[in-house]
């Protein structure tokens, strides 16, 4: 199998992070990488906060080498105003602009900006047109399969991107309209891939190896493109790289090692930010990790609690108690070192 390129970019692997407000900060893009994310993207920055100046905007695409190519994501609905947001951040570290054309969100798609400009593919082509001509680096785009059950339009804001100079393309395949549910539509992927000769990654509802293997082998798409599934479970990333490359499926971590990924993640971020930013928004990180546990409901409520790093460590002795309670050998040993 060739390698998945972005441009004159080689991706390691065919399994990449997407971005998610919110989460997507630089310990979570660190991680990861780490465990095998092919690319990882920045939160979304605002187009005109870049032209404007906003230091705190800028201050979200500070990139941390990580060991996979990492990519800053920009929306806005004005062409020119895009644009000029690249021209800005062409002094920074990252290696290829990403384009939102995706996001549901409506204080995004109020202003038209986001899954809105699937209304508009010729608006999409300009958008992409302008940011192109304000980089050196590969451009990519994110968008959904189209604004709502009458407009799909996935395959028409497709082909006016890359017309523009897109190098890749990533479709999540619901509409607006759709959200999160009900499930993907495979097939739009496959129509978007026949229409475009650059790399389509498919997106949406992949959280195991099997589905990844499943989409890829359903569209035809060059690769995918992995985000809530991985939250909680980088180790995703390697079994998924694996079940691509026809590689045997690698050991599960233990219940040490995914609570070590955790207080690193969570470390990390309070050294970034300081605890008082921190430790809010490590309470929706830290619940992904309770998956799959004995007694998670209460761990659950236990993450909503978190205010300093050290209630951290109380709820990881929470986490081992619940699954000795439970009858399980939870692998005590707190000397593994972080994976």
């Amino acid at each position: 199998m060739e390698p998945l390129k972005i441009g004159n970019i080689i991706l390691p692997h065919r399994a990449v992070f997407g971005p998610m407000a919110g989460f997507t900060d630089a310990p979570c893009r660190r991680l990861m990488a780490q465990h095998g994310a092919g690319f990882t993207v920045s939160e979304m920055v605002s187009s005109r906060a870049l032209v404007y100046g906003d230091h705190k905007t800028v201050s979200l695409l500070k990139a941390e080498p990580n060991g996979a190519p990492y990519g800053v994501q920009i929306f806005g609905e004005v062409p020119e105003i895009m644009g000029e947001a690249t021209a800005a951040i062409e002094q920074y570290e990252f290696d290829f602009v990403d384009i939102n054309m995706g996001c549901p969100a409506p204080k995004i798609v109020s202003g038209g900006a986001g899954s809105k400009l699937m209304l508009d593919p010729d608006r999409c082509g300009r958008i992409v047109e302008q940011v192109v001509a304000n980089t050196k680096r590969p451009v990519t785009v994110k968008m959904r399969k189209g604004w709502d059950a009458d407009h799909i339009t996935a395959v028409e804001c497709a082909k006016a991107c890359e017309q523009a100079g897109a190098a890749l393309i990533a479709v999540h395949a619901r509409t607006r309209e759709q959200m999160y549910t009900p499930g993907i539509d495979p097939e739009i992927i496959a129509r978007v891939k026949d229409a475009v000769k650059v790399p389509v990654l498919g997106n949406g509802d992949i959280h195991s190896a099997e589905d990844a293997v499943w989409m890829m082998q359903a569209t035809g798409c060059d690769g995918v493109m992995i985000a809530r599934g991985a939250l909680g479970d980088p180790w995703l990333f390697e079994r998924v790289n694996a079940a691509i490359e026809g590689l045997p499926a690698p050991k599960a971590p233990n219940l040490q090692a995914r609570m070590n990924a955790l207080r690193r993640q969570v470390e990390e971020m309070v050294e970034q930010k300081g605890e008082f930013v921190a430790m809010p928004q490590a309470r929706s990180q830290t619940m992904h990790y309770m998956k799959g546990l004995k007694g998670a409901a209460n761990l659950r409520r236990y993450c909503c609690t978190l205010t300093h790093l050290e209630d951290l460590d109380e709820l990881i002795d929470a986490v081992f108690e619940e699954q000795r309670k439970a009858g399980i050998d939870p692998d005590d040993v707190r000397e593994v070192p972080f994976p």
